[in-house]
């Protein structure tokens, strides 16, 4: 976060429900510090717990309809997205914006198949109503290219995670997102 990142998403998905919520709790903190916000994976409960800015959801996870009942309008809610018609479907659904990948290889997220690539990113843009946000392998120096779809932003983890100074790896991301 002091490198400028706007929102974190808490993705602990081997923590006990107390544990995520005390983990949330301080990042709850950290987001409020840094004027970043907070969405939570897949735990409506603990968004709720910490009054976190919004939600995850996977195809696996409560139903965006269910998860809007009990965050009401003012939380936002993300769907992960790899394919159009799970995109028409989040929106149908409630989702305020989505995730749609993976766009290249990455690690995490080889199990969801073969990398989009960046024509069906730009078709996912073109084709969603709703804000959508690349993740999947992005990195400083394919940042450019990915902005040049239309995305609204993108959302990665090994760039920085990995990085040995994750502040400036965030920094170079969004200057290259930013040109």
């Amino acid at each position: 976060m002091e490198g400028g990142t706007e929102a974190i998403q808490l993705r602990e998905k081997e923590l006990g429900g107390r544990e995520l919520f005390h983990l949330a709790e301080k990042a709850k903190s950290l987001c409020e510090h840094h004027s970043a916000r907070l969405f939570i994976n897949d735990r409506v409960d603990v968004a709720l717990a910490v009054d976190a800015d919004g939600v995850q959801l996977a195809r696996t996870s409560m139903p965006i309809e269910a998860a809007r009942a009990l965050l009401g309008t003012e939380k936002l809610i993300g769907a992960s997205t790899h394919s159009i018609n799970e995109i028409q479907e989040a929106h149908r659904s409630g989702a305020d914006f989505i995730l749609f990948g993976p766009v290249y290889f990455t690690p995490s997220k080889a199990a969801y198949g073969e990398p989009q690539g960046l024509a069906r990113l730009k078709e996912a843009v073109e084709k969603s109503p709703i804000p959508v946000y690349a993740i999947g392998g992005i990195k400083a120096e394919n940042s450019a290219e990915v902005k040049r779809t239309g995305i609204r932003g993108v959302a990665l983890i090994s760039a920085v995670l990995s990085a040995s100074d994750p502040k400036s790896a965030a920094q170079d991301i969004l200057k290259a997102l930013q040109r």
